[in-house]
C-alpha cells in the first residue's frame, strides 16, 4: 500500500512529469480534484478506480477531511493510490495536510512535485518572473486565506516594498482588497500588472493593467477563478515575450471526429497549434466478427499480383491476423503493394515493407490510373483488404478495368460512445470554431448524435479530409468550409491553420 500525491501541471498535460506519469499508469486507484485536468485521467489504467474530490471556493465535492480519510482507507486496502492534485501538491495545494493526515494514520507516501501554475502562467502569457533589469526575486502568495484566521497575515508594507515579483494564486474574489492593501502599504499605483486566467491551456486569457485599475479591468473583462495575478516590472515584457497566444489557432477550439485509436496525430498537431481540441470519436475500430475470407485470401497470397491496402487499420489488422496464421511479411514477397496514403505506407514500414505505388491523390480514379501506368489490370489478380462498411468505388472501377478483385474484412467500425452532451451544448452557444471529419463514416455517426440543424446554426466551421467526405456532407444539407488539396491528415490540420490564420 502507499499513496502518491502527484502534481498534475498547470493544465497543459504536456507538463506532467514523467515519474507522475508513471504512477498514474500503474495505480489501483486515481484520486482527483478539479484542476487536475480530465485529459490526464485517460493515462490511468482502464481497471482503476477512478473518484473525484474536485474543489473550487464554494463548491467542495468533498470536504479536506473526507479527503484525507479516503486516502487512509484505500491505502489500507493494499492499494496503490495516485492523488492527483492541480498545480504542485504543496504550494497552495493542502498537500502537506494530507501528507500529515497519511503519517498519523502510518501510511506510507512519497510527494511529486508538479509545475505550479504560479510559475508556468506567466510563463506561458509572456512574463518571466525574475529577470536581471526588472526583478531579482519573485514571491508567490495565497490570494485566498484561510477565513478561519480572521485577519490577513500578510506584511502588505513587506511586499509593497520589496523589488520582487509577486504573485498572486487564486485570487480574484480578493482582487480588490490585495490592490488595495499594497497601495497603502506604499506600492506605486502604476506598477504594472496582469491577470492570466486557466494559463497553458487552450482557453488562457491574460490580461495588462496597472494595480489600481486591475480590479476594474478584471471584472469588466469578466476574469473569474482558476486565475493568477502577478504584480511588478516583469509584467513591462509580456508583448516582446508572448508566445503561446500567438500560436496559428490560438482561442479556436477544433472537434476531432476520428476514432479513438486514430485520433492521437491530428488531436496533437491541432493541439501544437494553439487549438482547443475536443476528441468526439464517433466510431470506433474492433477486429471483423468473421474473418473467413480474410484466412482464405492469406493461405494463397502467392496467387495475387496486388494488395491495395486503404488505411492504417487495414494494415494492422492484415498483419495482426497474418500473424497468426505463423507467416510474416515474407508471404507477400510474390505480391506488389499499394497503400492509399502517405499514412498507410508508413505503416507497412513497421512490418519491413514499401508501397511499390502511392497515388497522388487518394479518390478511386487516380488509385486505377496510377496502377494502370504501372502495368495492364487485365486480368491482375487484386486483394483489398478493409473495413467491413466501405464505399464500393474502387473495387468497381478495378474490375471495370478488368481487373478479379477479393475485397476481405480487415475489421469494423461501429459507432462510439462520445462526449455529446458537451459538444452539442457548445455548438448551441456556438462556442466551437470547428468540427473535422476523416471520413464519410465519422460524418454519419456525428450527424446521427448531434442534428445537423444545430450544427448549421452554430457557425463552426466544418473540415473534410477530401470530395468524397466533403459530398456526405453536403448529402446531409452542411456545407464543407476547409479541404486540403492533398487529402491526408497533416493536410487537413495544414487547412484548418490556413483557413482561420485568414
Amino acid at each position: 500500500m502507499k499513496v502518491f500525491l502527484l502534481g498534475a501541471g498547470p493544465g497543459d498535460p504536456g507538463l506532467l512529469t514523467i515519474k507522475a506519469r508513471d504512477i498514474l499508469t500503474r495505480a489501483d486507484v486515481v484520486v482527483y480534484d478539479a484542476l487536475a485536468f480530465d485529459g490526464l485521467l485517460a493515462l490511468s489504467s482502464p481497471q482503476a478506480e477512478v473518484i473525484y474530490v474536485g474543489k473550487i471556493a464554494g463548491d467542495h465535492a468533498l470536504p479536506q477531511e473526507q479527503i484525507n480519510a479516503l486516502l487512509v482507507a484505500k491505502a489500507k486496502e493494499g492499494k496503490l493510490v495516485a492523488r492527483l492534485k492541480g498545480g504542485d501538491p504543496y504550494i497552495f495545494g493542502r498537500g502537506g495536510e494530507e501528507g500529515e493526515a497519511l503519517h498519523a494514520a502510518g501510511v506510507p507516501f512519497e510527494a511529486v512535485p508538479g509545475v505550479s501554475s504560479a510559475i508556468a502562467a506567466p510563463a506561458y502569457a509572456g512574463i518571466p518572473l525574475t529577470h536581471r533589469d526588472f526583478a531579482s526575486s519573485v514571491t508567490i502568495i495565497t490570494g485566498h486565506e484561510n477565513p478561519d484566521k480572521g485577519k490577513s497575515v500578510h506584511n502588505w508594507q513587506a511586499l509593497a516594498q520589496s523589488a520582487s515579483t509577486l504573485v498572486f494564486v487564486m485570487g480574484m474574489t480578493n482582487l480588490p482588497r490585495i490592490a488595495e492593501n499594497l497601495i497603502m502599504a506604499g506600492l506605486d499605483p502604476e506598477t504594472p500588472a496582469a491577470v492570466i486566467y486557466r494559463g497553458t491551456t487552450p482557453r488562457q486569457r491574460s490580461l495588462v493593467s496597472t494595480i489600481a485599475r486591475l480590479p476594474k479591468d478584471a471584472i469588466d473583462n469578466g476574469y473569474v477563478n482558476p486565475s493568477v495575478i502577478v504584480v511588478g516590472k516583469v509584467v513591462q515584457l509580456k508583448e516582446k515575450l508572448d508566445w503561446f497566444e500567438q500560436k496559428p489557432l490560438f482561442g479556436k477550439s477544433v472537434v476531432v471526429t476520428r476514432a479513438r485509436e486514430q485520433a492521437s496525430d491530428i488531436a496533437s498537431s491541432l493541439a501544437h497549434l494553439g487549438a482547443e481540441v475536443l476528441e468526439f470519436p464517433t466510431i470506433r475500430i474492433r477486429p471483423a466478427t468473421d474473418y473467413s475470407d480474410m484466412d482464405a485470401a492469406q493461405a494463397h497470397l502467392g496467387d495475387y499480383h496486388w494488395i491495395i491496402f486503404t488505411s492504417v487499420n487495414g494494415v494492422s489488422k492484415f498483419f495482426e491476423r497474418l500473424s497468426l496464421s505463423g507467416k510474416d511479411s515474407r508471404a507477400l514477397s510474390r505480391c506488389q503493394i499499394a497503400a492509399i496514403g502517405p499514412a498507410t505506407a508508413k505503416a507497412l514500414n513497421a512490418y519491413g515493407l514499401r508501397a511499390d505505388f502511392v497515388p497522388e491523390h487518394f479518390v478511386a480514379e487516380s488509385v486505377v490510373e496510377g496502377l494502370r501506368q504501372a502495368e495492364p489490370l487485365e486480368g491482375r489478380f487484386i486483394l483489398l483488404p478493409r473495413a467491413a462498411k466501405a464505399r464500393d468505388v474502387l473495387p468497381r472501377e478495378l474490375r471495370k478495368a478488368g481487373a478479379r478483385v477479393d475485397v476481405v474484412c480487415a475489421y469494423e467500425t461501429v459507432p462510439a460512445e462520445a462526449r455529446r452532451d458537451e459538444v452539442f451544448s457548445r455548438l448551441k452557444k456556438g462556442s466551437l470554431s470547428c468540427v473535422s471529419f476523416g471520413s464519410s463514416s465519422t460524418v454519419e455517426n456525428f450527424l446521427a448524435q448531434v442534428p445537423a440543424e444545430v450544427v448549421r446554426s452554430s457557425g463552426a466551421r466544418l473540415a473534410a479530409i477530401g470530395p468524397i467526405t466533403a459530398k456526405t456532407l453536403r448529402d446531409s444539407g452542411l456545407d464543407c468550409h476547409i479541404m486540403p488539396q492533398e487529402f491526408t491528415i497533416p493536410a487537413l490540420v495544414e487547412a484548418i491553420k490556413d483557413f482561420f490564420a485568414r
